[in-house]
């Protein structure tokens, strides 16, 4: 969208813009996502076809999660100090161009050199989606916003099957990795030409900018304090968790394709039938969180703080799912207790985005989210060199139940680290919770 001079519509009530801007962002999470999730439901067809094994595949995916965890921090810095609307067009433009190079890779350790350029330019994607989330949304409903764009995360991993194996067995598995690659491209020109920031957008009106709490213009925002940010209590909390929790989302999206086909016995084309399903369930999850929270709120009279825990604590719960894998008797049971965690993932997984905004101003926002990022994609790398080391000596379940284990600790961790101990004070008549 051009640049265009002039007033502003004026309207009585807000327009709907920011939803028009929250489905903009999570097209671009949908399309990361989706070039994220190529080389795990490629995972069994390329293990033979370039001849590497379990272990290097976790070199592979190591490698991405490190990349895209040591940059989480760089490029949330570089967002917030160079503004959204160029840093993440430049960086899907990276993430774009590196997956479509998969397509030239003919061993494992070029297959890894290409995946660790992925995760250099993916590691914008959260961040700018965080800041995009606040500058557009007013507190009350940035958890709602933070669950629908990271539904793209799912929706992303849900489309992967289908279409990643039709492509390879129509054409070529390095023809999926070029085709997903360039849907990025045009995610970043897209990027470039619609969005601007509140109080740039010339189709922001007057009743939609009071709001969302949008300022006037104002001179650019001061460099992101990074020290400020992690000698606060509340960015260790949310980092921890992030550490502990990243590990599933990360065993789900690269491990799963794997499992299923080694240890199930499905072919890729039965998998591809039935691998949508935990990223639909996923899908659920994420929205159901961000209204879950002011539910909460009102409900119990509860802070939003601590509504926003207390739905992070009933995800946790559920993530009994991939605890009870070994019990699983059929393959399609197996697949819905992924479907259970997949689901309590992204409920806990999108609520500590929304505390972030709570706790940290928006020029803060992409480093914060970044440093936190990097936390998780860090306890990701672990976990997966964990799996290829071990998988093949106990087997894959009593790995998934770790992951169990590791999103209660997290709650315990949010809970006393970010929890407010204040009791909430009773709300005068006749106003309503936020």
């Amino acid at each position: 969208m051009a640049e265009v001079s002039g007033r502003r519509p004026s309207s009585t009530k807000p327009s709907g813009l920011r939803w028009r801007i929250l489905a903009l962002v999570g097209l671009g999470t949908v399309v990361n996502s989706l070039d994220r999730n190529t080389l795990g439901v490629l995972a069994p067809l390329l293990k033979d076809q370039l001849g590497f094994s379990t272990e290097q595949y976790s070199f592979i995916v190591a490698a991405f999660q490190i990349s895209y965890g040591v940059m989480q921090p760089a490029a949330g810095f570089l967002t917030d100090l160079i503004g959204l609307r160029t840093g993440y067009c430049l960086f899907a433009l990276v993430w774009g161009s590196a997956c479509a190079l998969h397509a030239l890779a003919g061993n494992w350790q070029a297959m890894a050199a290409f995946r660790g350029l992925l995760g250099l330019g993916e590691a914008a994607a959260i961040p700018s989606a965080v800041k995009t989330s606040t500058l557009w949304f007013p507190p009350k409903e940035r958890s709602i916003a933070t669950g629908w764009f990271n539904t793209g995360s799912s929706i992303g991993a849900m489309i992967a099957p289908p279409l990643v194996v039709w492509l390879s067995l129509t054409w070529s598995w390095q023809v999926a990795f070029v085709v997903t690659g360039l849907l990025s491209v045009g995610v970043a020109a897209l990027w470039w030409l619609f969005y601007r920031d509140p109080q740039a957008h010339p189709g922001l009106s007057e009743a939609e900018r009071a709001h969302i709490g949008a300022d006037a213009p104002r001179a650019a925002p001061p460099k992101p304090p990074v020290k400020a940010v992690v000698g606060r209590r509340q960015f260790w909390g949310i980092a921890v968790a992030r550490f502990l929790t990243e590990p599933a989302w990360q065993t789900f999206s690269y491990w799963i394709p794997l499992y299923m086909v080694s240890a199930r016995g499905m072919d890729i084309k039965q998998f591809a039938l039935f691998a949508w399903l935990p990223f639909l369930a996923a899908d659920l999850g994420c929205v159901l969180s961000g209204y879950l929270s002011p539910c909460l709120s009102r409900r119990f009279r509860i802070s939003l703080a601590n509504s926003r825990i207390a739905g992070i604590g009933i995800g946790a719960v559920c993530m009994v799912g991939p605890g009870l894998i070994g019990l699983a008797s059929s393959p399609f049971a197996a697949i819905c207790l992924f479907s259970l965690g997949a689901f309590a993932h992204q409920m806990l997984s999108s609520l500590p985005y929304a505390v972030v905004t709570d706790h940290f101003a928006p020029h803060e926002l992409s480093t914060t989210t970044g440093l936190c990022g990097m936390a998780g994609n860090l306890g990701g790398a672990l976990f997966s060199l964990l799996i290829g080391q071990l998988a093949g000596r106990i087997g894959f379940e009593p790995l998934f139940a770790c992951l169990t284990v590791f999103d209660l600790v997290a709650l315990l961790v949010v809970w006393l680290m970010l929890g407010e101990r204040r009791p909430a004070q009773p709300l005068p008549a006749g106003v309503a919770a936020h």
